[in-house]
């Protein structure tokens, strides 16, 4: 099977294998982008506000059909595989951030959430062999696109695609993608639709980088 990875903004996106879809960090209209709307299996969220004894619930199902994934832990959905790991030194006592890996078929991604410190090396080879790596890209309150670029190298995954970055409409700040091409060497490369591709078209000994246009 293919994998579809379509982006919507922010740290959203859906990543689709066949029938199955998945939806990353979904986020209000107050960002002044327009929210998603599709359906989604699964529903993983990398930013929460702290659980508290009551509010613990690790998957919670929305309507029956949906799962949602928020915080540390390991979950099998409908035969994808998920590991959460809390980032530490990044939350507070007002939100949990984690990082996910999530294996789909023979696919493995990281998802880097709202990572905006450089954590120890630790947590990345936690993390393992990482196929499509998703960081964001844009400067803060995420990680410096130059500590990103760093976080990258010790992760080495086959294929990056940046996240939080400027887009038309967004009400904060954020800074141009193109900076964080520059920090890892790469030229502009021209914003994709959306990525399609099977584990074959990567390529171990060189990664690529692709930025996805909402």
């Amino acid at each position: 099977n293919f994998m579809v990875i379509n982006f919507y903004g922010e740290g959203c996106f859906k990543i689709s294998e066949g029938p199955l879809t998945v939806m990353v960090d979904p986020y209000e209209s107050s960002t002044g982008l327009t929210p998603p709307r599709f359906k989604s299996d699964i529903v993983i969220k990398t930013l929460l506000p702290t659980p508290t004894p009551e509010t613990i619930k690790p998957i919670s199902f929305d309507d029956g059909e949906t799962n949602v994934i928020s915080g540390p832990g390991e979950f099998e959905v409908k035969s994808v595989i998920i590991k959460g790991w809390p980032l530490q030194a990044d939350s507070s006592e007002k939100e949990l951030k984690s990082i996910f890996r999530v294996q789909v078929g023979d696919m493995t991604l990281g998802l880097l959430g709202h990572i905006s410190k450089f954590a120890g090396s630790e947590l990345f080879e936690e993390l393992g062999d990482i196929d499509i790596l998703i960081i964001p890209g844009g400067n803060a309150p995420y990680i410096s696109q130059s500590d990103a670029a760093k976080v990258i190298r010790q992760i080495e995954p086959r294929l990056v695609i940046p996240s939080f970055f400027a887009v038309k409409g967004l009400k904060r700040k954020a800074s141009d993608v193109k900076d964080f091409l520059k920090e890892l060497g790469h030229s502009d490369e021209k914003p994709q639709e959306k990525l399609t591709l099977k584990k074959k078209d990567l390529d171990p000994e060189k990664m690529q980088v692709v930025v996805l246009a909402p």
